[in-house]
């Protein structure tokens, strides 16, 4: 088997392409042969040592992939050899083989392809976990995505069309607002450009917002918290801009809330919610409700052209790479 190997948190420049020795999988575990891993953005900071779990070195990088079932360890019964699986971890992905504790594995549903499977379970999970469990986005509402153009922004759009809200998707480029709006927002706005309060206040006539789904923090966050509407919902989805400092008095003299989100933690300790969730999507899936956005589809050995395009704030949507 091949795999990128990481020998130290110095980056995606660091990473090589290796030989590996073959797996063998152990009790409880299966062998999956990999056909397509998604990219991430936790992807980016585990290598460089910056994501809150670290796996010990050396370690192959990729949360997310999919593919099918090679062999099984002793006592597993929830799988077997053949079967089309999809699984999210911290570690494994960016390889030709993995081995994967089989109560982690997921059936791909239907035909579903293995490269929308492997885009589909963290992004669609973590923003139907925010939008659903969390907000409880209702229909009518008017929901701010901000970086709406990524992985997990792209997957909102969907999940909140699905649930009937009104869309308004913060972006980096105009660019990224035409995919955006391909995706279904309603609305869309450059914050690269335009002052984030005036934005909203135009789209919404002055109301302001129910729900703000925000995977950005940095500057954006108090902006994006003073343009909520009273018992409005600001969801903490991660921190690609920086970890912010919000005013506390911002909440009180709205009634808000600040909502953490936290989908990982989430799928451990409450696995009926999981599986409630991703038969929602699955079934959203099949009618045509949500689909992986691809922003590129590239073979596993030019992953470094997927960390490049992401560190760069090209990708829109997801990335995906595959072994032929």
């Amino acid at each position: 088997m091949f795999g990128w190997l990481c020998q130290s948190t110095t980056g995606a420049q660091d990473l090589r392409w290796t030989e590996l020795p073959a797996l063998v999988p152990g009790p409880g575990q299966a062998l999956i042969a990999i056909r397509a891993a998604s990219l991430n953005y936790p992807d980016v900071l585990v290598v460089e040592g910056k994501y809150q779990a670290r796996p010990p070195l050396p370690f192959v990088p990729g949360s997310e992939f999919a593919g099918v079932v090679e062999a099984v360890g002793e006592g597993v019964t929830t799988t077997r050899v053949g079967d089309r699986v999809m699984t999210v971890g911290v570690v494994g992905g960016f390889a030709t083989h993995a081995v994967v504790d089989a109560t982690r594995l997921l059936p791909i549903p239907g035909e579903m392809p293995f490269t929308d499977a492997a885009a589909l379970v963290l992004t669609y999970g973590t923003a139907h976990h925010a939008l659903v469990d969390r907000a409880n986005l209702r229909s009518g509402e008017t929901i701010l995505i901000l970086g709406a153009a990524g992985g997990v922004g792209s997957a909102a759009i969907q999940v909140a069309k699905a649930l009937g809200a009104r869309v308004i998707a913060g972006v980096s480029s105009d660019r990224k607002g035409e995919f955006c709006r391909s995706l279904g927002a309603d609305s869309w706005f450059n914050y690269g450009r335009e002052n984030l309060r005036d934005a909203v206040n135009a789209a919404t006539g002055g109301r302001g917002l129910d729900v703000c789904f925000d995977p950005v923090g940095g500057p954006l966050a108090e902006l994006a918290f003073r343009s909520i509407a009273w018992r409005g919902r600001y969801l903490v989805i991660g921190f690609t801009g920086g970890i912010p400092a919000v005013p506390l008095n911002l909440p009180l003299l709205k009634g808000a809330s600040i909502v953490g989100v936290f989908w990982g933690d989430s799928v451990r300790r409450e696995p009926a919610g999981f599986a409630q969730s991703l038969a929602e999507l699955g079934n959203w899936y099949a009618t045509g409700r949500i689909k992986p956005a691809l922003d590129r589809v590239l073979p596993m050995t030019e992953l470094k052209e997927g960390y490049r395009r992401m560190t760069d704030r090209e990708v829109m949507g997801k990335l995906v790479f595959i072994n032929d």
